[in-house]
């Protein structure tokens, strides 16, 4: 079993309803197997980034710790998307549930399935702000 690392999730939804999906994948985060949710930022609205005509998206941060290498760890975010009805067809289609690694501890990796990461990062606004959320949250509790 490897050392645990602290990573950043990021989740959306713009199908149904999108709150409750949120709700459900960040308590299937927290049964994955040698992982614990630490914490998740306030959901934001954004609009969707491409695509076929399409709702807005609600999007969220959950860092968990995790001792599951980045590959196992996809896995199992895959399979949380495909249990709460993600269909993978056309890019940038509306979804149910979206989970993407954003950054995975300090490491850095670029498979043909993984990059971390994740090179949307600098793109994405809401991104940055819900990690800075949830870092400054962290650090106002450790000063307690």
């Amino acid at each position: 079993m490897s050392i645990p690392e602290r990573v950043f999730v990021a989740l959306g939804s713009n199908l149904g309803d999108r709150q409750a999906y949120l709700a459900k994948a960040r308590e299937a985060l927290a049964r994955i197997p040698l992982t614990r949710v630490l914490a998740a930022s306030s959901a934001t609205e954004t609009a969707p980034l491409g695509g076929p005509p399409q709702g807005p998206y609600l999007n969220q941060v959950v860092l968990v710790e995790t001792s599951l290498d980045p590959s196992r760890f996809l896995k199992a975010l895959l399979q949380i998307e495909r249990d709460n009805g993600r269909e993978r067809g056309e890019r940038w289609a509306p979804r149910t549930l979206d989970l993407d690694i954003v950054r995975f501890g300090t490491r850095r990796l670029r498979d043909p399935d993984l990059i971390i990461p994740h090179p949307e990062l600098p793109n994405r606004e809401f991104w940055r702000t819900g990690i800075e959320e949830i870092e400054r949250g962290l650090k106002d509790n450790s000063a307690d």
